[in-house]
C-alpha cells in the first residue's frame, strides 16, 4: 500500500500532469489523421525525452497512445476515414449516426466509452497483471490460429442480409492477404513482378481505400445536387447513467479488449471487431447494427481502448511488448535503464505501480480533453460537400503515404477505392473484406506453424484446450445466424397456427 501511495505522489507533480495531457493532446490529433497511427505517434515523439525525467517521460508516451487509439474514432464517425485500423468497426455505426446529424452523440458515445474501456484495462493491469500474463504464455502458433479464426467467423453476423456476398468480400480479403512473401518460406506470392509487394498490402492503404476514397467518389455525384445544402449538426449528448444502462455491454467490450490486449501480436482492431459481433449478437436491437447503432459505436471504442493498459501487462510482467507500440515503449524504457520483465516488479516496484495508476489518470483526463475536442471536430459537419471533399482527398493521400513513406501505398488507397466503389453498386459488404485482411496473415502464418509443431498433424488445433475452445465458438458464431432464423420461423409459424 506504501508503494502505491508513493506511486500517486510521483504522479501528482506539475511536470507530470502537464506530459500527460500534452501526450493526449497529441496522441488524439495524431490518431484523428488517415495513416497517422499510435505506433507512429509514439515513434516520433520518443526522441524528445531524452532529457526528461523517467516518469514524465513513460507517461508522456502513454498519453499518446492511449490519445492516439481514441483519435481515430473522431475520424471513422466524422467523414468515415478510420484514423486507425483499431476504429474501423466504429465507423459502421458512427458515420451513419453522423450522416443523421447525431455526430455530437456519436462522438460523446465514442468519447465515454473509450474512458470506461481504458478505465477497466488499467483497473486490471493494476489488480491482476501477474495472473494474466501467465495465462497468455499458454498462447502458442494453435492458439492464435484459433483465435483468427473465432475473428473471421464474424463476417458470417455482419454480412449484411446477402451472407453469400459477405462471404464473396470475405474470401477476397483472404486473398488479398495473402499477397507478399510467404512467412514461413519466403517466396513471392501474386506481386506480378512489383516488388513493392512483396512485403504485403497494408491495412492502412485498404481501409482508406475502402472506407475514405470510396465515400469520396460517391459524394463527388452529388455536389451539384447538394450546393446549397449543409448536413445538420445537433449537439446531443449521452448522460453516463444512459450510457451505463447498457452496462453488459460496455463490460464485456472493455473486457475482450483486455483479453485481446494481454496476448501479445494480436491487436485493437481484433478486439474492436470482436467486441462488435457480440455487441450485435446479444443487442436487443439487432437492426440498428449498421444503421447507426450507439451500442455499436460503444462497443468498439470499448474494446479498442481496453487494449491499451492490456498490452503492458506482458511488458511488465514478462518483457514481451503486446503490440508495436508497446515494442517502442520497451526501447524507450530500457534507455531510461528501466529493463522490463519478471523482476521488475521487486527491483523497481514504484516505478511499475507508477506506471499502472498513470493509465488511470491518462483516461480520465482523456474525457476532459476529449469533451474539448469533440465541440471543435463536430464542427466538421457543418462543412459544405464541396469543400469537404478537397480536404478529404488531401488527408487519404497524407494518410497513405505516411504509412510507408512510398507513392505506391497512395495508388493502392485508389486501387482499393475502386475496388470499394464496384462493391458498393453491386451491394457487396465492405466490412468483410477489411475484417479478412486484417486477419487473414494471422491465421495463414499461425495455422502453418502449428502444423510444423506437430510434425504435420492437424489434430493439434484440437489436442489443445485453449485452441479448441477457441475452433467451437468459431463453429457456434457460424451456426448461431443460422439457429436464430430457424428458431424465428418456427415461433413465426406457432404464431399463423
Amino acid at each position: 500500500m506504501s508503494v502505491l501511495c508513493t506511486s500517486v505522489l510521483n504522479l501528482l507533480t506539475l511536470s507530470n500532469l502537464a506530459a500527460i495531457h500534452a501526450g493526449l493532446f497529441a496522441g488524439i490529433i495524431i490518431g484523428a489523421l488517415p495513416g497517422l497511427s499510435a505506433t507512429m505517434g509514439v515513434a516520433l515523439l520518443m526522441p524528445l525525452t531524452f532529457g526528461m525525467d523517467t516518469v514524465t517521460a513513460i507517461v508522456l508516451l502513454l498519453g499518446v497512445y492511449c490519445g492516439g487509439i481514441y483519435g481515430g474514432s473522431i475520424t471513422a464517425i466524422l467523414i468515415k476515414t478510420p484514423g486507425t485500423a483499431a476504429s474501423a468497426a466504429t465507423s459502421l455505426d458512427g458515420y451513419p449516426l453522423a450522416q443523421e446529424g447525431k455526430a455530437g452523440l456519436a462522438l460523446d458515445v465514442a468519447l465515454k466509452a473509450s474512458v470506461a474501456g481504458g478505465i477497466v484495462s488499467a483497473l486490471v493491469l493494476l489488480l491482476v497483471a501477474e495472473k494474466i500474463s501467465t495465462f497468455a504464455l499458454h498462447f502458442a502458433a494453435p492458439e492464435y490460429f484459433s483465435l483468427a479464426l473465432f475473428g473471421l467467423t464474424i463476417i458470417a453476423s455482419i454480412g449484411g442480409e446477402n451472407q453469400l456476398k459477405g462471404m464473396i468480400a470475405g474470401m477476397m480479403g483472404l486473398l488479398i492477404a495473402c499477397v507478399g512473401m510467404d512467412p514461413i518460406n519466403g517466396s513471392n506470392r501474386f506481386i506480378f513482378g512489383i516488388t513493392e509487394l512483396l512485403g504485403g498490402i497494408g491495412v492502412i492503404p485498404a481501409m482508406v481505400g475502402l472506407f475514405a476514397v470510396t465515400e469520396i467518389m460517391n459524394k463527388a455525384k452529388t455536389i451539384q445536387k447538394e450546393k446549397d445544402t449543409v448536413l445538420a449538426f445537433s449537439n446531443e449528448r449521452i448522460s453516463w447513467r444512459e450510457l451505463l444502462k447498457s452496462w453488459p455491454n460496455l463490460l464485456r467490450s472493455s473486457l475482450i479488449g483486455t483479453f485481446i490486449g494481454a496476448i501479445p501480436g494480436t491487436g485493437a482492431a481484433t478486439a474492436s471487431f470482436l467486441a462488435y459481433n457480440e455487441a450485435r449478437r446479444t443487442s436487443k436491437k439487432k437492426e440498428l447494427f449498421g444503421k447507426g447503432s450507439t451500442e455499436g459505436v460503444a462497443a468498439s471504442e470499448a474494446a479498442n481502448n481496453g487494449v491499451t493498459g492490456a498490452t503492458l501487462i506482458p511488458l511488465l510482467t514478462l518483457g514481451i511488448p503486446g503490440d508495436t507500440v508497446t515494442a517502442i515503449l520497451l526501447g524507450a524504457f530500457m534507455m531510461k535503464g528501466i529493463t522490463p520483465g519478471p523482476s521488475l516488479i521487486e527491483s523497481r516496484p514504484e516505478i511499475v505501480y507508477t506506471i499502472m495508476v498513470s493509465m488511470i489518470l491518462i483516461n480520465l483526463f482523456m474525457l476532459v480533453q476529449g469533451r474539448f475536442f469533440v465541440r471543435v471536430f463536430a464542427n466538421v459537419t457543418k462543412i459544405p460537400t464541396a469543400l469537404l471533399l478537397p480536404l478529404l482527398i488531401t488527408l487519404c493521400v497524407i494518410g497513405s503515404y505516411s504509412c510507408g513513406n512510398s507513392v505506391f501505398d497512395v495508388k493502392l488507397a485508389i486501387l482499393f477505392g475502386l475496388i470499394g466503389y464496384v462493391m458498393m453498386k453491386l451491394e457487396i459488404p465492405l466490412t468483410p473484406m477489411v475484417i479478412a485482411i486484417v486477419l487473414g496473415g494471422i491465421a495463414e502464418s499461425n495455422l502453418r506453424r502449428g502444423v510444423a509443431m506437430a510434425s504435420g498433424d492437424y489434430t493439434i488445433f484440437f489436442r489443445r484446450p485453449i485452441s479448441l475452445f477457441f475452433i467451437l465458438l468459431a463453429v457456434f458464431s457460424l451456426c448461431f445466424p443460422t439457429i436464430r432464423q430457424l428458431m424465428q420461423h418456427r415461433k413465426n409459424q406457432r404464431k399463423t397456427i
